[in-house]
């Protein structure tokens, strides 16, 4: 399987926390978040993983704990901030397999993904979202499924008791992404998957499993509990 970890953000909200750097280099526990990820991908038999990078990328590309990991690590490097969509093309450009797993360099979901992707083939989706369930939140829009397990509709941030919120980890149907998009700067949330709802190819699979997002300080702090305590090597 091959993996983008999308890690070209500039981090502003961290700024106070991490200092000027990269937002998946920031430390949590002892080491950058980016090992974290990288360890997950090994341990679900990732073999080749491309960073799509920007903002001080060359702390990144440059730094030798890259080279300790047994994963093929390949780089693409953004000339312009091309949001999350420019992103994910830039580096699918890239890509190689025909079904490509995504996921934010600022978030850690242990997603079961090679359970995904056989999900995401029965259901012929061009796109599956993992879906994380939580309740009593108001920092993520909502997203709805119907009874075939392929999203409804993308709520705008509001609270709510309960839902299913996106977890930032995607399989992405490479050939039909690079077809429908261009080179350049959009947004893969607002210009590529909402207006794909109507054509019934974007399913959701849900996983209760461990979610953390280290983009404010509240939560970067929390995923420092975490990984000290070891929460996260006791999840599925």
């Amino acid at each position: 399987m091959e993996c983008i970890i999308l890690a070209g953000g500039l981090g502003t909200r961290l700024r106070s926390v991490i200092g000027a750097q990269p937002k998946c280099m920031a430390e949590v526990a002892g080491k950058p978040f980016l090992f974290y990820l990288l360890d997950y991908l090994v341990a679900q038999k990732c073999s080749r993983v491309i960073l799509s990078l920007g903002y001080m990328h060359e702390v990144i590309t440059g730094h030798p704990g890259l080279r300790t990991f047994p994963l093929i690590i390949d780089f693409v490097i953004e000339k312009e901030p091309l949001g999350t969509g420019g992103g994910i093309r830039l580096a699918m450009n890239e890509a190689r397999e025909a079904n490509v797993a995504v996921i934010n360099g600022d978030t850690m979901f242990q997603v079961d993904l090679s359970e995904m992707l056989r999900f995401h083939e029965t259901r012929h989706a061009e796109v599956t979202l993992a879906l994380k369930p939580m309740e009593d939140f108001d920092r993520y829009g909502a997203v709805t499924i119907d009874d075939q397990q392929l999203i409804t509709a993308f709520h705008e941030k509001a609270f709510r008791e309960s839902g299913l919120i996106n977890g930032g980890v995607y399989i992405i149907e490479r050939t039909s992404f690079l077809a429908k998009t261009k080179d350049g700067v959009f947004s893969f949330e607002k210009e590529y998957l909402e207006p794909s709802v109507p054509l019934r190819r974007l399913a959701g699979y849900r996983a209760d499993t461990y979610f953390i997002d280290i983009g404010i300080p509240s939560d970067f702090e929390k995923a420092q509990r975490d990984f000290r305590s070891g929460t996260i090597s006791k999840q599925p």
